[in-house]
């Protein structure tokens, strides 16, 4: 899901540049960094810096088209929106400083606001839509939590990763639209799994060990349905 430098054409580099910088600066700027102060910093980079491993576990099918878990859902709703956006960032930045050898071959440097985009602020926006609704629209419990913010929401927030990325790739001509839904399309079932499973797993246990480190979590809602 990671493009290379090469891929990109002018006008994507700086439609790219255009989007992702400012929307990264205002949920930098709106993010609620006081809650992060102390510990709190642990706690934010360690989650980054474990989510940025867990892009090193990836199935290697063509440049541009590796897949590997994404940890989207489990930042938004450990941190809200505005640190997942951040985290996310660097997450893409950590792995583009490792040289393109986990991101694919080639420089991505250039392609970073637009691997940003699609692996980071998208899923992130998707996982934090989902919360929102079940929040708004159904009961408080904590099942309604895990199953659907968490174990759906990863899934769903995975699966619009991939199809962005795959129009991208459509877009900018690098594969064709068969080859893209034959080799990378299809491969999505085997990924989203894992994905669900392992983010709803992790928010079960924080929530019940570590409630502190789950910010859209509250005891007196989801557990006494208040």
């Amino acid at each position: 899901m990671n493009l290379t430098d090469a891929m990109l054409t002018p006008g994507a580099a700086l439609w790219a540049h255009l989007v992702y910088w400012p929307l990264l600066a205002w949920a930098a700027w709106r993010a609620p960094w006081q809650r992060v102060q102390g510990r709190g910093s642990h706690v934010l980079f360690g989650a980054a810096v474990a989510v940025m491993l867990a892009w090193t576990l990836q199935a290697g099918l063509d440049d541009g088209l590796r897949l590997h878990m994404l940890g989207a859902t489990l930042l938004t709703l450990m941190f809200g929106w505005h640190l997942a956006v951040v985290a996310s960032f660097l997450v893409v930045l950590g792995v583009t400083i490792d040289g393109g050898a986990h991101a694919g071959a080639g420089s991505a440097w250039l392609a970073l606001p637009l691997n940003a985009l699609l692996l980071g602020l998208v899923p992130v926006t998707v996982s934090h839509g989902l919360y929102r609704l079940a929040d708004r629209r159904l009961p408080n419990h904590f099942f309604v939590y895990i199953f659907l913010s968490a174990f759906f929401g990863a899934a769903v927030a995975l699966g619009t990763a991939v199809l962005a990325s795959t129009l991208v790739h459509a877009w900018l001509g690098v594969y064709s639209h068969e080859y893209l839904v034959y080799n990378y399309l299809r491969y999505f079932p085997l990924l989203a799994f894992p994905e669900a499973f392992i983010t709803g797993m992790l928010m079960t246990v924080f929530v019940l060990f570590r409630p502190g480190w789950v910010w859209t979590f509250d005891d007196a809602r989801y557990l006494h349905g208040r």
